[in-house]
């Protein structure tokens, strides 16, 4: 398996210093990628634009990752559409993985968790979408007609194979 991004878009400082606006939209192939690592169905559109601008000790990247996906059902496999559009507003900055006394007490804001290593003086914004709106996913899509699929397969439901089911039966029955 190849370690090369899915989806690579490089920015340098350069692109950054005056500041600039991104659009892009992945080809078929990309999507294909995409779709294979994050085990989707398809990627029918995967759109990103920012604006880039350099901040003290790298690049800062506000936009949003547009998308049109298909996921399985986590109970049947059936396709489940959806379209998200995800903001983002990341932080690529040198020194950020420099090392730390295992002993130290460190805290994280809010602000922190959109923190990313600047690597050299450039930046793959594609790859900090993908993991964008890798985050973004349902975890646990669900088809619709999951209930009455899985009914038909013999599949009982929660409350049906849960620990009151049985109570629930007795208290259905007249006391004799």
């Amino acid at each position: 398996m190849s370690d090369a991004p899915e989806f690579s878009l490089i920015l340098t400082l350069a692109d950054a210093a005056q500041g600039r606006s991104v659009a892009v939209e992945a080809d078929v192939e990309a999507r294909a990628r995409i779709a294979q690592r994050l085990e989707l169905i398809a990627v029918d559109r995967f759109a990103v634009s920012a604006e880039i601008r350099a901040v003290a000790g790298g690049i800062s990247a506000k936009g949003a990752v547009d998308v049109s996906i298909v996921q399985p059902c986590a109970a049947t496999g059936l396709p489940v559409p959806a379209m998200l559009n995800e903001p983002f507003d990341l932080r690529f900055l040198r020194d950020i993985d420099a090392p730390v006394d295992a002993d130290e007490e460190i805290e994280i804001s809010s602000e922190d968790c959109d923190l990313l290593p600047l690597e050299g003086d450039r930046i793959d914004l594609g790859e900090a979408a993908v993991q964008t709106l890798s985050l973004a996913l349902d975890p646990f899509p669900r088809h619709p007609d999951a209930d009455r699929v899985l009914a038909e397969k013999g599949v009982l439901s929660e409350e049906a194979a849960g620990p009151f089911a049985a109570l629930a039966k007795l208290r259905g029955t007249p006391d004799a």
